[in-house]
C-alpha cells in the first residue's frame, strides 16, 4: 500500500491536486492511503516551503504546482 500525502492549507490548487491524485490512483488501480496535511509545521517537516506538494511513500514528488494527471500517474508508479 502506498502512502500518499497532499501538503497544503486547503487552497484551490491543493484541492485540485487531491482530486487529480485520487483520479490517477483510481486509474492505476493502486492500493493507497491518502492523507491531507494542513498543519504548517507538519508541511515544513517534509522540507516543503511552497504548497501544494505531493508526497509518495515519504518522498516529496512535487512542490508548488499542480502536475498533470499523467505526471501524477508517473509519480505514483
Amino acid at each position: 500500500m502506498k502512502i500518499v500525502k497532499i501538503l497544503g492549507t486547503g487552497c484551490p490548487k491543493c484541492t485540485k491536486l487531491a482530486e487529480l491524485t485520487k483520479q490517477a490512483a483510481g486509474e492505476l488501480a493502486l492500493d493507497y492511503q491518502l492523507e491531507k496535511i494542513t498543519d504548517l509545521n507538519a508541511i515544513m517537516s517534509h522540507g516543503v516551503m511552497m504548497t501544494p506538494a505531493l508526497v509518495v511513500d515519504g518522498e516529496v514528488k512535487s512542490v508548488g504546482k499542480v502536475p498533470s494527471l499523467d505526471e501524477i500517474k508517473r509519480m505514483l508508479s
